[in-house]
């Protein structure tokens, strides 16, 4: 396999399903080797499958900071370095603020935001070593947001939230990194199929049926 990222290694955080399988199967398409992590290890051992090439299954838990670190030790101790970062795992919980279930919001915090803080900040030194040597002497993080980081909208206070932070963070850290060859990059995904939207409580999906019609996966990354 050749391709632009022909010797370069990626690591996708939510690799297992949606956007994050997507991404973990176009890196490969271009020549990287990909390493895959999510909680799910048999759907990701399904995805490695799809790679057509050398690829690593990390079985992780991005809100626990210790799994965040082995997950990038594994990476580069299995692989050699680590080229690219996208920080795709992401929870969806929508509903009113009124009475909400705050043990929701404790996961979407967790995973949207202290998650992708916890995996960054363990694969900056590795990225930094990366963009100063061959072969692109450049390396890249990738944080997947939403639409939601840009535009607030009723019963998704605390989803927004996680998003207009992922937002401000990726800025500060573009402007800290980016003259040593480090590049941060936000994805603000839209309406978008996955299995994003399924983990919502079943009155939350029923008003989203009604308001977009079809089944709850295919609600938007809003």
């Amino acid at each position: 396999m050749s391709g632009a990222l022909e010797g370069t290694v990626a690591l996708v955080t939510g690799a297992s399903s949606g956007i994050g399988e997507a991404t973990a199967l176009a890196l490969a398409g271009q020549g990287a080797t990909v390493a895959l992590a999510a909680r799910r290890r048999d759907r990701l051992e399904e995805v490695a499958a799809r790679l057509g090439g050398p690829s690593l299954v990390i079985e992780t838990d991005v809100t626990d900071e210790a799994q965040c670190r082995h997950m990038v030790e594994t990476t580069v101790g299995e692989l050699g370095r680590l080229d690219t970062l996208v920080n795709n795992a992401g929870v969806m919980l929508l509903g009113p603020i009124e009475n909400a279930p705050t043990e929701e919001w404790h996961r979407m915090v967790g995973v949207n935001l202290v998650g992708l803080l916890q995996c960054t900040h363990a694969a900056l030194p590795h990225l930094l070593a990366a963009a100063g040597q061959g072969p692109r002497e450049v390396a890249d993080v990738v944080n997947v947001s939403s639409v939601a980081g840009r535009v607030a909208r009723v019963d998704s206070g605390v989803y927004n939230a996680t998003k207009w932070g992922v937002l401000a963070f990726s800025e500060s850290l573009r402007q800290e990194v980016t003259a040593r060859h480090v590049r941060v990059t936000v994805v603000e995904p839209g309406a978008t199929a996955t299995e994003l939207a399924s983990h919502n409580r079943p009155e939350v999906l029923e008003g989203m049926r009604g308001l977009f019609g079809g089944t709850s996966c295919s609600r938007p990354r809003t």
